[in-house]
């Protein structure tokens, strides 16, 4: 396995900007996620490290070797795509085993790298097949094993759970993150969907217009995500955020609450526009929920519940603006059922309304 650099990248499309300047270290062995809203250039990246897109401007190390101008066949790398990309014509092991024959591989070493692969991802029933004959989880496997069997130093995967139902894209979440963690390989995996990464990845990179937003592990961007735009994509429900203004050690918020500050944001100066954001976990009604042990309270109406079984999301308003709130031990809530909640104040984030980026010392 190895590791991946990627130096100063940039790429134009004419006169659109689709990557900006991107510096970026992915460890040996590690399972990287890009993530990021559709058109961000997370795919483009991946595409450029493939060898299937040219940068216009930076370099693309892998290992040792700079192959910013290596072809993609050379480069060590195996990718997956969002459609499969299987030959219908083909049967499962001649897909599997094309790459390797047109390279001019021994038929053992073959054989012997075919049977591994289709024995680790369950499909060695399955290899007299062709492709129209299999469900839509079985050709993706069938689309890993074929990157599987040329052993790359790098594996790429480009949003290859999208055409999947919900219970299948949960079931091969679980079979790709068990498939890193035997084979110990680099993965560089692309998604739109911030759930699959915060599942699978052991560093998530969140990008925004061609840029690279934040970079650090799933605790470390839900915790303390470093700017509006991250705090408000990572995390499923969403934070929502409240507008105020800073008078001393609280924030005034539009609507007249005042919600306390502590030292954490210390010195935001007198005047200051910020928005503070709160997670629906952080956000307790009475009685559904462990306490916060700095709470503040107020009571409001619930404008909509939403029951998921283990929980019922409810929002509410606060000064005019929405939050929402997750009720634990659920009971069917209605529509103008009031309710006293408790905001955990150890856990509110603050950020500057102009520029977007965390306050927190």
């Amino acid at each position: 396995m190895a590791v991946v650099e990627l130096r100063n990248l940039e790429k134009w499309y004419g006169a659109f900007h689709a990557i900006r300047s991107i510096d970026l270290r992915i460890e040996d062995g590690s399972f990287v996620a890009l993530v990021g809203p559709s058109g961000c250039g997370k795919s483009t990246t991946l595409r450029m490290i493939a060898g299937l897109e040219v940068p216009t401007e930076g370099e693309i190390l892998i290992g040792d070797r700079d192959v910013t101008d290596v072809p993609s066949r050379d480069r060590g790398v195996a990718m997956v795509f969002q459609s499969y990309a299987l030959y219908p014509h083909m049967t499962v092991e001649e897909n599997m085993t094309f790459g390797l024959r047109i390279a001019g591989t021994p038929a053992p070493e073959i054989r012997s790298r075919l049977a591994h692969a289709s024995g680790m991802l369950k499909i060695d029933s399955l290899l007299g097949r062709r492709p129209t004959q299999l469900s839509g989880g079985q050709r993706q496997r069938v689309a890993i094993g074929r990157a599987l069997v040329r052993q790359p130093d790098v594996f790429l995967f480009d949003e290859p759970l999208s055409n999947l139902d919900a219970q299948l894209r949960t079931a091969m979440r679980m079979e790709i993150k068990r498939l890193h963690q035997n084979l110990k390989a680099t993965i560089v995996f692309v998604t739109h969907d911030q759930v699959e990464a915060m599942t699978m990845a052991d560093v998530i990179v969140v990008m925004r217009d061609g840029r690279v937003e934040q970079v650090g592990s799933p605790l470390d961007l839900f915790e303390r995500p470093a700017n509006l735009f991250v705090a408000g994509f990572i995390g499923a429900p969403a934070m929502r955020f409240l507008d105020g203004v800073v008078r001393g050690d609280v924030v005034a918020l539009d609507g007249g609450a005042e919600l306390p500050l502590d030292a954490a944001f210390s010195g935001l100066g007198d005047g200051r526009p910020v928005r503070i954001g709160v997670r629906p976990e952080d956000v307790v009604p009475d009685g559904h929920g462990m306490p916060p042990g700095r709470a503040w309270e107020f009571t409001a109406s619930v404008t909509l519940s939403e029951p998921l079984g283990n929980e019922t999301l409810l929002l509410t308003e606060l000064g005019g603006q929405e939050l929402l709130s997750r009720m634990y031990r659920p009971r069917p809530v209605r529509a103008g059922d009031t309710f006293r909640f408790a905001i955990d104040l150890d856990r509110i984030h603050v950020f500057d309304r102009e520029s977007g980026a965390s306050l927190r010392r």
